[in-house]
């Protein structure tokens, strides 16, 4: 008898590295539960992949995709944690709601599944948590200070759960991807044009040669990375901060 399929929960699931990522994974035997907003935008991922509509950032709609989770099938071995928002604002123009809300999304829904997930994962002695954050978690962008403090929490949740875990069999791991060919990409070009008069392909020309590859990151790579950490080879791999930025943070 074929064992199960391994089970992997990825938030954000409906465009970009969360797309990528849940596509990834079932491509290589995973069933899948992808989180997003709406069920409609999960509509096309595909076999292997059960959709689950939910805004994580409403602590009674993740209770109830927690319940499911654990209601249907097996438990989840795998959990990523991609879902994420990107705010630009100066410090004076950003408000205590911005802040508030960045935080929610980007470290509070990623704690509460992983409150709610990681305890089942030690008690079957193994299981991932792949935390996608930012090279903004490793170092300060001017006119993002609600972003970078939201993704330096992400990577000191990473570091402290990566350690709390580590004799049960659980890593936890964080991927820190630059610019990225993405909609949040996207939305950072058009508001760069907007605010410096350059065309939106100049702006992306100019986050490009941020980093010295000269290029952007492609989700599908992420994806690849995170099948890696989820991977019997990155056994002993925890705690770690994966930079994805053609070198900018070594520069």
């Amino acid at each position: 008898m074929a064992s199960p399929a391994k089970v992997a929960v990825v938030t954000g699931a409906s465009r970009g590295i969360g797309r990528a990522v849940a596509l990834r994974f079932a491509q290589n035997g995973y069933q899948v539960w992808a989180l997003a907003r709406t069920a409609a935008a999960l509509k096309e991922l595909g076999p292997g992949i059960r959709p689950l509509a939910v805004d994580v950032t409403q602590p009674k709609q993740l209770e109830s995709a927690l319940a499911a989770l654990g209601r249907e099938g097996p438990a989840p071995s795998v959990l990523v944690n991609n879902a994420g928002m990107a705010l630009s604002a100066p410090l004076a123009k950003t408000t205590l709601e911005d802040f508030d809300r960045v935080m929610s999304l980007n470290v509070r829904a990623a704690f509460v599944l992983c409150q709610g997930l990681m305890p089942a994962m030690a008690k079957a002695g193994e299981g991932r948590v792949i935390n996608i954050a930012s090279t903004a978690a490793l170092k300060g962008f001017k006119y993002t200070s609600a972003y970078c403090a939201s993704k330096h929490a992400l990577l000191g949740l990473t570091r402290s759960l990566a350690v709390e875990f580590a004799s049960k069999g659980v890593t936890v791991n964080a991927v820190c991807p630059g610019w990225t060919d993405t909609d949040m990409l996207a939305r950072s070009a058009e508001a760069i044009s907007s605010a410096t008069g350059r065309s939106k392909a100049q702006a992306v020309q100019a986050l490009q040669d941020m980093n010295p590859m000269k290029r952007l990151t492609r989700p599908e790579e992420v994806a690849d990375l995170c099948l890696f950490l989820a991977s019997p080879a990155a056994a002993t791999v925890t705690g770690a901060a994966y930079t994805m930025d053609g070198g900018e943070s070594a520069a």
